[in-house]
Parts: structure tokens; C-alpha cells; sequence
């Protein structure tokens, strides 16, 4: 058996907030929304794609923020900065990884977001030591 990438992410919504998040993803991050399945569009929520990968936006109830995120990887971390910055959304620039530029913001709902930026000299893959 062999993981071979990530199919989506889910991050939590409040109820009714549908709206706010195709404001944040759709309209400020530039992501597409895609339609959900039929079966389960009465549940609520949101899909959004990026790359090969899908961002799922779940109606459940929103706990207390916290380390968890997911990891976006962008083309311009500046220019996102700027334009969150400018939305009023916290940017925190973060350079504890050699080779990586990247910040850390907050959606409107208190999911943690990191975006990422390579430099030229990291193409690819983000090399791991492997732990057995």
C-alpha cells in the first residue's frame, strides 16, 4: 500500500456560513468553487479547488483555534500578504525553515492558514528524513 497525495482538506464552518467563506476562498483567495455532490449538498458547506486537491469547508461547530492547519503553496506570498493584510486579516511571517518563505494567517471562522512560498533553490517536494 502506497499514500499517493492528498485528496482534500476539511476546515470547520459555522452554520450559515457559507457565505463568509465563499467571500474569504472564492472571492479574496481566488480559489473555484466546485459544486458538491447531490448527495451531500443538504448538509451544508462549501467546496473549493486548488491545484489537484480540494478545500472542504464543513458545517459543524467551530472549536477554539489551534496548531492545526493546512499548508497552501503560492506563487506570490507578498502579494497574498498585501491582500490580506488590506482585508484585515493577520499576516505572521514565519522564516524557521531554510529555503521557505511563508506566513501564517486566520480565516473568518478561527481556522489557523499557512501559505507557503519556495525559493528557487527548493523546487519540489519539501525533502523528510524518514523516522522507522
Amino acid at each position: 500500500m502506497t499514500i499517493t497525495g492528498i485528496d482534500h482538506v476539511q476546515l470547520a464552518i459555522p452554520p450559515g456560513g457559507e457565505g463568509r467563506a465563499r467571500a474569504f476562498y472564492g472571492a479574496l483567495l481566488g480559489l473555484p468553487e466546485v459544486a458538491k455532490p447531490v448527495a451531500l449538498a443538504t448538509r451544508g458547506g462549501c467546496w473549493f479547488q486548488t491545484g489537484a486537491q480540494q478545500l472542504h469547508c464543513g458545517v459543524e461547530p467551530v472549536v477554539a483555534a489551534s496548531r492545526r492547519h493546512p499548508a497552501f503553496t503560492v506563487d506570490d506570498l507578498d502579494g497574498l500578504g498585501a491582500t490580506l493584510g488590506a482585508a484585515g486579516y493577520p499576516v505572521t511571517l514565519d522564516s524557521d525553515i531554510p529555503g521557505i518563505r511563508r506566513f501564517h494567517t486566520i480565516d473568518p471562522f478561527g481556522n489557523r492558514l499557512e501559505f507557503v512560498q519556495r525559493l528557487s533553490i527548493m523546487r519540489g517536494p519539501r525533502p523528510r528524513e524518514v523516522i522507522s
